[in-house]
């Protein structure tokens, strides 16, 4: 093994201080997970359920969101269960799928940057092209070819993983680790290394050198009010999404960094510690970007504000309904006026909503 955020890492039970990272790893990763699925899933529903946040950009924002829960579900809980329990116990098939999807949401996740980051290019570079290139419509059939493409990819790790048991002190140990020898994995693990790390952050660099070369050395329009929101707005979008891919780089590097060492090592480097901290890096990688939403765009963050407050609302006009029903049902002739009360009392609520 590499040390791959797969399970494929000696055991925990095998490790010194078993307790101790126990505790620490479970509440970190489990921390990070809570926060990114929370802040994936409210970026989905703000993005679906209000109509002028359905642009493009957000329509790629989307994508990865659903990459990232994917890796947050499929990597980080379950190296929560294996801090516990200190073996693999989700059975053969559970390896085999919690395996690909790992590895399609990672995949999903890089190209979803690559597409929002080839859109922003020619939507600042080239407005013209942008007005048929950069539509709604187009950017779901890339998304939809993006999942297409790295869905059928992925489906290797059908044969790549399986489970093995390791007898340590006369106790078996069930683990899911790869089926094929580390020299066997290694072609595919750079090639998956060039395809979804060094291409996208290269094309990134060049793409968005091109951007800032139009955002922040053209001037501003001479008229103060001449599209002086519509230029505030595509700068502080194309920052946010910049900060985005840099994050990307920054938290994937050392898990990328110790494989590309270890596939040079005769006996790969797997400090048990340095592991969590890679691990908890990718994690946060899938966790972060909702926070970067909120804290950089407006629109981000009062939908995710209309959000919390339709849940809370929710609850309130369902008390207050069922407190205004209580009282329609009274007996004698003041029975139709508390009734029409009710009505009032209820519409007074949903309209305050």
């Amino acid at each position: 093994s590499d040390g791959s955020i797969q399970i494929f890492t000696l055991p925990l039970s095998l490790n010194k201080n078993f307790v101790e990272y126990k505790v620490i790893s479970v509440l970190i990763v489990f921390l990070i997970c809570a926060l990114g699925i929370v802040g994936n899933v409210m970026v989905i529903l703000v993005v679906l359920t209000t109509k002028h946040m359905r642009t493009p950009t957000n329509g790629y924002l989307v994508s990865l969101a659903v990459a990232d829960l994917m890796v947050l579900i499929a990597a980080g809980l379950p190296s929560i269960a294996d801090s516990l329990f200190g073996s693999w116990i989700f059975g053969h098939a559970g390896c085999l799928c919690i395996t690909y999807f790992q590895y399609l949401g990672i995949n999903a996740s890089s190209c979803s940057i690559t597409a929002f980051t080839i859109e922003r290019y020619i939507a600042i570079c080239h407005p013209i092209k942008a007005q048929f290139l950069c539509t709604l419509s187009r950017a779901k059939k890339i998304i939809f070819g993006v999942w297409v493409f790295t869905s059928l990819y992925c489906v290797m790790w059908f044969y790549l993983s399986d489970i093995q048991q390791v007898l340590y002190k006369n106790v078996t140990i069930i683990m899911c680790a790869y089926k094929v020898s580390r020299n066997l994995y290694l072609p595919i693990y750079f090639f998956d290394f060039g395809i979804f790390f060094v291409l996208p952050l290269t094309l990134a660099t060049v793409l968005y050198g091109l951007i800032a070369r139009i955002l922040f050395l053209n001037p501003l329009p001479s008229d103060p009010k001449e599209d002086k929101n519509g230029y505030d707005n595509v700068s502080k979008v194309t920052k946010m999404l910049a900060v985005v891919v840099v994050l990307f780089a920054v938290l994937w590097m050392p898990y990328r960094t110790l494989v590309v060492v270890n596939s040079f090592l005769q006996e790969a480097y797997l400090d048990t510690w340095f592991l969590l901290f890679c691990r908890t890096c990718v994690y946060l990688n899938s966790a972060i970007n909702p926070l970067i939403y909120n804290a950089m765009s407006q629109k981000f963050r009062a939908a995710f504000r209309r959000l919390c407050r339709c849940g809370r609302n929710a609850q309130a006009n369902k008390a207050a309904y069922s407190v205004a029903l209580t009282y329609s049902v009274t007996s004698g002739g003041k029975m139709l006026k508390l009734y029409y009360s009710a009505v009032a009392v209820v519409s007074g609520v949903l309209n305050k909503s």
